[in-house]
């Protein structure tokens, strides 16, 4: 094979698959929602978050080289020519601003009691219990201005990381409070269980809505070890998740790692390409059994108990 300088394979790993066919096949590309996209050749290719994974032959990557390598079966030379030759037509990048300082991580002011979280999470069907105990640990609090759920994440027993979410149903709100440091997300418990099996959910919600879960079915959900990604963005495109991989290294101790990410095109991505950055792990893929995520399956079976009880 034709020697290949490496900061030319450097350059050309670069560019993303996403990148590279609006460039060349943009009459390739099929929204499917979710910022997600497949092809009208390989309908079973999905590209989300800087990655794609064909389904129907088990392979994935990040880059544009990746794929046609992989799937269009150019030889590496070949295909590093061809990423080159569209890198040298696209425009050249404006000059970087400087960055502005990092503003310093601060919760928002607490609201006088959590009345409306515990109503609005009662409503999603989380039990009483499980609420209550997040208050009391400081994981979950109401906010004095927006009333939005707070969902805090540790580091040293000081809160690292804040999550909020919208308490309104008619507005959709969810975001992430400025300085907020994404290696520490929301887990419970605050520290690790002696368990050595992990929980994975893309939101802390589904993370609640699992332990209220296993509280119905007569299991000790205290026992059990979650942790929210906070979203299935991955670390640069090629690691792990900040928090799933500051989470590992605080506690060895864990063997299993069981997937439960939604059961959509970005969600079953995701844990198929954490399956191989999960190695040395036992890894289980757990997406719930109806419904888009954990909380729609939650209260998938209260309304049916609701029927059945009728």
């Amino acid at each position: 094979m034709p020697f290949i300088p490496p900061e030319k394979l450097a350059r050309a790993r670069e560019m993303d698959l996403l990148t590279y066919l609006r460039c060349c096949e943009p009459e390739e590309l099929v929204s499917v929602g979710g910022g997600a996209y497949t092809t009208k050749s390989h309908d079973s290719l999905k590209i989300s978050n800087g990655r794609w994974y064909r389904w129907s032959r088990g392979v994935g990557g990040t880059s544009a080289l990746d794929y046609l390598t992989a799937v269009q079966k150019l030889s590496l030379p070949d295909a590093v020519q061809r990423v080159l030759s569209v890198a040298g037509t696209l425009p050249a990048e404006t000059p970087r601003r400087k960055a502005r300082p990092t503003k310093p991580f601060l919760l928002p002011p607490r609201h006088a009691d959590n009345r409306r979280v515990f109503s609005y999470l009662r409503g999603r069907g989380i039990d009483p219990e499980i609420i209550n105990h997040c208050i009391k640990c400081g994981q979950l609090y109401e906010s004095a201005q927006h009333h939005n759920c707070v969902f805090v994440g540790f580091a040293g027993g000081k809160p690292a990381y804040a999550m909020l979410r919208g308490t309104l149903s008619e507005k959709r709100f969810a975001g992430e409070v400025i300085g907020s440091d994404k290696r520490y997300s929301f887990a419970m418990p605050v520290t690790p269980g002696e368990s050595s099996t992990l929980c994975v959910f893309e939101g802390a919600i589904d993370a609640l809505s699992y332990l209220t879960l296993l509280k119905q079915q007569g299991r000790d959900w205290r026992k059990a070890n979650t942790l929210s990604l906070g979203g299935i963005s991955t670390e640069k495109g090629r690691g792990l998740p900040l928090p799933l991989s500051q989470y590992l290294k605080t506690a060895p101790h864990i063997s299993r790692v069981v997937l439960c990410l939604d059961n959509d095109a970005p969600g079953r991505m995701a844990a198929a390409l954490l399956r191989e950055l999960l190695r040395g792990y036992e890894v289980i893929d757990k997406p719930p059994a109806r419904g888009k995520d954990y909380n729609e399956l939650l209260l998938y079976r209260r309304d049916a108990q609701r029927g059945e009880a009728r």
